[in-house]
């Protein structure tokens, strides 16, 4: 599909009419205007389509509609990437809002990085920040506040032990190379195996500045039980394992907090013949696993007794 925008903001969304309208709100003050909005309705039963079809009628912006039966972000991922006419390719959560300069600073982060260097970029990934105007987690290890640093999404999490909700764009092009590969599985899967399958091929710019505005309240979708969508977290986990091992001297107990949560998520899987076992690929995963499984399965029955209790 050829390139019609500089965007395209993509927001997944269920049940989110209440929410909703932070996401349009920040697009129609927006100071770069090249893009579109692309929504992808993960089956809701409110009044999301309607409301969506009344800011079409009057946004100064394109907006795109598409309706699913409940298949979870996943799947509405794939469809959205699938459908995107913009170069670059951004997530706006259904419950959150971005400044008004957000996709102005973004491009102009994307177009520092030298013309003969982009071609092995993939993203701009920036800082988010509370309501209250406090930054969300890490600072990434550049320069203070408006610094930047190129590396890969691995490398962050593991070396330098960045934590915390961050934002940004990936390259729409890369985005199809890199698909959401478990569309047959049930329920939700984490997004790590997306970004950690990019980083192996593409760097990131990330720079320490906070566009996104993150909304944290009653509107938050409620933790899950431990035993749902334990293959996606396993799936998740094995992933972790496989990129981050290289950086085990750098974090080896968050490591093995992984391969025990691999164990753990495991053993539901097991348990509830979703699939047969998954098992880590590559030495150091394996004796992280092996090492981890007792503490994993004393964790797996500890989850079905509080889900016992109630």
């Amino acid at each position: 599909m050829s390139r019609t925008y500089t965007f395209t903001v993509f927001t997944p969304t269920y049940n989110r009419a209440k929410t909703l309208h932070r996401v349009y709100d920040s697009l129609c003050a927006q100071t770069f205007r090249d893009f579109e909005w692309l929504i992808v309705d993960d089956g809701s039963s409110d009044n999301t389509r309607e409301l969506v079809e009344g800011w079409k009628a009057q946004a100064a912006f394109p907006v795109r509609y598409f309706y699913q039966k409940n298949a979870h972000k996943k799947v509405a991922h794939n469809l959205g990437i699938s459908e995107a006419q913009g170069e670059l390719f951004l997530t706006l959560d259904s419950d959150d809002s971005c400044k008004p300069q957000a996709l102005e600073h973004l491009l102009f982060h994307w177009q520092a990085i030298p013309e003969e260097q982009r071609a092995g970029f993939s993203a701009v990934t920036v800082l988010c920040e509370t309501e209250a105007g406090e930054i969300v987690g890490s600072l990434f290890p550049a320069d203070p506040y408006g610094g930047w640093i190129d590396s890969d999404s691995v490398e962050m999490a593991y070396r330098y032990k960045i934590r915390g909700e961050k934002w940004g764009f990936q390259r729409t092009d890369v985005l199809r190379q890199f698909p959401f590969e478990h569309d047959g599985v049930a329920g939700l899967i984490p997004e790590n195996v997306v970004w950690e399958r990019i980083s192996e091929n593409y760097k990131t710019r990330f720079v320490n500045e906070a566009l996104r505005v993150y909304h944290d309240g009653e509107d938050q979708v409620t933790r899950a039980r431990p035993d749902q969508h334990a293959l996606g977290h396993a799936i998740a986990c094995k992933s972790m394992l496989e990129h981050g091992a290289r950086y085990f001297l750098y974090a080896p107990l968050r490591l093995l907090d992984v391969a025990m949560s691999f164990a753990r998520f495991n053993f539901h899987v097991r348990q509830q013949k979703l699939a047969a076992s998954l098992n880590a690929e590559g030495l150091l995963p394996r004796l992280l696993v092996l090492g981890m499984t007792p503490l994993g399965y004393a964790r797996f029955w500890l989850d079905r007794y509080r889900l016992k209790q109630g």
